[in-house]
């Protein structure tokens, strides 16, 4: 990138960063309130908790009802820094407090299912809650099926940590503790999509800075199921630079992707058919849509739910909308800033369509960033538009960290990504 663009860049980023996404939407605060209109969203992280605050602020008169089963929401994003002892659990856990002081009913139950036709949510304790729009923010769900020898019951001895709640983060941060000096770390990672395309990469990173300092002759290696990733140049300028000597990477032309795993020894097996035993082990399996989408009959084929891309409604299904990781809404990552701009979208949809007004189109953007290393941070931005009713991204309106940067610069990226977790979870959950 020329200079002047990187100067450019960085100041867009320093105004996501402390400035709200609504305003850097393009969607003004509020529309004129629907009477008695009632929305019911089934899914509180945060896509749901988007979707539920955006309303409250675009549509005061509409009823909001969030159901989630968990009163407690461990964020994805900043989750490595837990792994790597560089945060505290605490830091990335959130509550749904917020959203009940914007006037959003909170309901913590266990949701049974949704029923798209009568669009409602169904709890475990037999209660029925309906609206007349149903959004459902059901997140992903692994594929048991695709490595042999993964599944439910082996998370508590080998973690996949996606990000899985407290259990499992506590559990892959407790491991590398008990490693051995000179042990070695593996992470499989899958091939797309999945969520937060750069997480294993940041979660390799930030291990590694934990190894370089606790444990300096242990490795971290990963097995990429991909021959490419998310931010490569990026993330290799600073392996090469912080970590040379601690991480190794090797893609499917190695035939790197995860097939089998033993539980007991920790050994992956590999598509070439390696062997990689692990003192720490973290396997990130294959994802889908979350099982309240697919027992719907919302998922296509591939195990992801098509959307109409200016609302998030699903086609065929009246009335109903699903938004975040489990949507087609390519080329959009599945990731917090993704789900937090799709909620809205969806939100002020629903919200103009309530009080008697047209869809208006708008952008949409995502912002992500990495941390390298507690002080190096790395990012990347993109904006799109509707082209029909697909997603779009807009050429040379998005960028990335310059490669060529300076420490000063990495050192100032990492303060943008706190600042940027702090507004986007303000910006969710209120």
């Amino acid at each position: 990138m020329k200079p002047a663009t990187n100067n450019r860049r960085r100041s867009v980023l320093r105004g996501l960063a402390g400035a709200s996404v609504l305003a850097a939407a393009g969607l003004p605060p509020f529309a004129t309130a629907a009477s008695k209109a009632k929305v019911v969203i089934a899914g509180g992280g945060f896509a749901g908790a988007s979707c539920a605050l955006a309303l409250r602020r675009f549509a005061p008169g509409i009823d909001v009802t969030l159901v989630d089963r968990q009163p407690t929401f461990v964020t994805g994003p900043f989750c490595n820094t837990v792994v790597s002892g560089v945060n505290p659990l605490s830091r990335i856990t959130q509550t749904h407090d917020g959203l009940i002081a914007a006037g959003v009913h909170m309901i913590h139950a266990e949701i049974d299912g949704v029923d798209p036709a009568a669009r409602s949510v169904h709890l475990a304790d037999g209660r029925r809650i309906g609206g007349d729009r149903l959004v459902v923010a059901p997140g992903i769900d692994f594929d048991w099926h695709a490595i042999d020898g993964y599944g439910p019951d082996a998370v508590t001895r080998v973690p996949h940590a996606w990000p899985g709640g407290a259990e499992q983060l506590t559990l892959l941060r407790e491991q590398l503790h008990g490693m051995p000096s000179d042990g070695r770390v593996v992470i499989t990672v899958p091939d797309n999509p999945y969520r937060c395309p750069p997480g294993p990469y940041e979660r390799a990173s930030l291990i590694a800075w934990f190894l370089k300092q606790h444990k300096p002759k242990a490795t971290v290696t990963l097995l990429d199921a991909k021959d490419h990733f998310s931010k490569e140049p990026l993330f290799r300028i600073g392996w090469d630079t912080r970590y040379p000597d601690h991480v190794r990477w090797h893609g499917r032309r190695e035939g790197a992707a995860a097939v089998a795993v033993d539980v007991a020894s920790k050994t992956v097996t590999t598509a070439g058919g390696d062997e990689f035993t692990a003192d720490a082990l973290n396997v990130i399996p294959p994802q889908r849509a979350g099982r309240l989408a697919l027992d719907a009959g919302l998922t296509d084929g591939a195990g992801w739910v098509p959307v109409a891309a200016h609302d998030f409604s699903v086609p065929g299904h009246a009335g109903v909308h699903v938004i975040g990781d489990a949507t087609h809404a390519e080329p959009m990552p599945k990731s917090g800033y993704a789900a937090n701009m799709q909620a809205k979208i969806c939100a002020f949809a629903i919200a103009r369509e309530l009080t008697g007004r047209t869809a208006a189109e708008t952008k949409m953007i995502n912002a992500c960033y990495s941390l390298v290393a507690p002080d190096y941070g790395i990012s990347v931005t993109e904006v799109y538009a509707l082209n029909g009713d697909s997603i779009a991204a807009v050429q040379n309106a998005g960028g990335i960290s310059a490669l060529a940067a300076d420490e000063t610069t990495r050192e100032a990226e990492s303060e943008y990504a706190r600042s940027w977790y702090r507004n986007i979870v303000h910006d969710s959950f209120g």
